[in-house]
Formats: structure tokens, C-alpha cells, sequence
């Protein structure tokens, strides 16, 4: 029993750590990992769907104000909302929010669109 483990010690002594010195050596997430919601608020209707088929309650359009929030910490990176968008706005992005005392919570303004002008007889 003895020599088994002192073969190991021996062994490990000489050999790379397996394991990645983190803040120093950020990690590579591969592409089919579910990270953050990303928003591009560009081509958003506001139209409210992500909001209604998140589980967690964690996005939010609200059309007068023209303002999309998404909570952070309460967001469970399913991508309901994602899959959900007619328009393609919301994405999932590599890496994953911090943990912090304070929540996150990010909102975007959505900005007008410019309504095609009407064409005359």
C-alpha cells in the first residue's frame, strides 16, 4: 500500500499540473455550451415573447418605454427565449455571468425604427 502511493508522489512531483491556473488561463467553453444571453437591439419589435416563455421570469420587454431588461442572476441560461425570438435578437453567448453580492441587470433601449414612407398616387 505504501509503495503504491510513494510511486504516485514520485510521479506527480515531476509531472504539469493538470489542472488551469483560472484568472491567469481563461477557459476555452466549446460551441455547443449554453453561456449568456446576448442582445442586439437593432432589429427587436418589443413584441414581449421572449418574457412570456422564459421559466424564470428573467427578460422583459416593455414596449412603451422601449426597454429590454434580462436579470442576470435570474436568468437559468436555457434559451427558451432565444428560440423563441421572431426576429432573432437574443443569442447565446460563450462564458457565463460572474457570481456577484449584487444582482445584474442589464437594460437596453430599444431604439425607433424609421417607418417606410407611404407612397403617394
Amino acid at each position: 500500500m505504501g509503495m503504491k502511493m510513494g510511486g504516485k508522489l514520485w510521479s506527480n512531483l515531476f509531472r504539469k499540473p493538470v489542472t488551469r491556473q483560472y484568472p491567469a488561463v481563461p477557459r476555452d467553453y466549446p460551441d455547443a455550451s449554453r453561456g449568456h444571453v446576448e442582445f442586439d437591439p437593432s432589429d427587436c419589435i418589443l413584441c414581449n415573447i421572449c418574457g412570456k416563455k422564459c421559466p424564470a421570469d428573467a427578460i422583459h420587454a416593455d414596449k412603451p418605454s422601449r426597454t429590454v431588461t434580462i436579470q442576470r442572476m435570474q436568468c437559468i441560461q436555457c434559451s427558451y427565449c432565444v428560440d423563441s425570438c421572431p426576429k432573432h435578437c437574443l443569442s447565446m453567448g460563450p462564458g457565463y455571468t460572474d457570481p456577484d453580492p449584487t444582482k445584474v441587470v442589464d437594460e437596453y433601449t430599444v431604439p425607433e425604427r424609421e417607418k417606410p414612407a407611404k407612397a403617394e398616387d
